[in-house]
């Protein structure tokens, strides 16, 4: 009786985790979607004042003499 009891808290602390796990993913992906959104507006101009300089990604390794 008792290996079924730690079996059964076990099994509910590993889907409360898998939930935790789950929410988090899906606030990471909504955060991610919203930068997104908010990029896409103002690269089309209907958030209002667009960057002045143009920010391009640096290159991940330097130049070759």
């Amino acid at each position: 009786m008792f290996e079924y009891e730690i079996q059964q808290t076990r099994s509910a602390e590993l889907i409360r985790r898998a939930d935790q796990a789950r929410l988090a993913r899906e606030a990471v992906r909504a955060r991610r979607d919203a930068r997104r959104d908010v990029r896409s507006d103002v690269r089309d101009g209907a958030a209002g004042a667009e960057s002045h300089t143009p920010r391009f990604r640096r290159h991940r390794f330097a130049r070759a003499a």
